[in-house]
């Protein structure tokens, strides 16, 4: 049966979106069916990132209840070689999308929470994905509170940064715990040396107790990555980069704790 995965940070410019991204073409490559939808109605990035054009339905008509998910979803298999299925749902970027989104009340919401949480009906069983990967938006949005209801699994994305230490921590605390959530942490942008084993399982051991839940990986600081800003998708585009090793680890792990 398949997994729904929601990426989610305590702030903004941990490379969530940058993660959900590679992740999902990741466990593409490795063969899986996977549906990678934009849930930062926000900061809607995906679509630039992606480059898709000719869009009949966005991510938030389906959430209107304007039309069905099928008109939403774009096949992107193609850009992947020797590959599974890779397909998006996009939220739509223009202000105008961006401003009806942050309008909506508690009961709109409550909808919204009813049409993803019946994804898992029509793409897991119906359509047979493997994964629903949501990027979602930073912080405590209704939006990113629905997705983390709705999922299996939970990725929080977090930096070094001292104020994202303590909100994540809180976060974990405060919100992951009260759904039950399973939730583990990606330790994003870091610019110490863990190149030797004992150095990664010493900086393992410090993070679990800091989250009190598992380190899922650490990703090193790479300048390249950075000045990508959100072109490149390294799982296809540079498959030997150290970042897209370590993100093939990551999506190993997930597989196989999801099986």
């Amino acid at each position: 049966m398949g997994k729904i995965i929601a990426v989610h940070s305590y702030k903004g410019g941990t490379g969530k979106t940058l993660l959900s991204v590679n992740l999902a073409a990741t466990l593409v490559k490795h063969g899986k069916k996977v549906c990678l939808l934009d849930l930062d109605f926000r900061a809607p990035s995906l679509a630039t990132i992606l480059k898709t054009e000719k869009i009949e339905c966005w991510l938030n008509d389906y959430l209107n209840s304007v039309c069905e998910i099928d008109k939403v979803l774009i096949d992107l298999s193609d850009r992947i070689q020797n590959s599974g299925k890779f397909v998006v749902g996009l939220a739509n970027p223009s202000t105008e999308a961006i401003r009806d989104m942050s309008a909506k009340d508690r009961k709109w919401e409550m909808r919204a929470l009813g049409r993803l949480l019946a994804l898992r009906d029509s793409l897991l069983n119906n359509k047979g994905f493997d994964y629903l990967i949501f990027d979602t938006s930073p912080g405590l949005q209704y939006s990113s509170i629905n997705a983390i209801v709705s999922a299996d699994l939970v990725l929080v994305a977090t930096t070094f940064d001292r104020s994202d230490v303590d909100g994540t921590k809180r976060m974990l605390r405060e919100l992951y715990d009260l759904f039950e959530k399973k939730t583990e942490v990606i330790l994003n942008k870091v610019l110490h040396d863990f190149s030797s084993k004992a150095g990664k399982e010493e900086m393992q051991t410090a993070m679990k107790d800091i989250y009190q839940v598992p380190l899922l990986g650490i990703i090193p600081c790479f300048c390249d990555v950075l000045k990508g800003e959100g072109n490149i998708i390294f799982a296809q585009d540079k498959p030997e980069h150290p970042f897209a090793k370590i993100l093939d680890e990551i999506a190993n792990r997930i597989d196989k704790n999801t099986l």
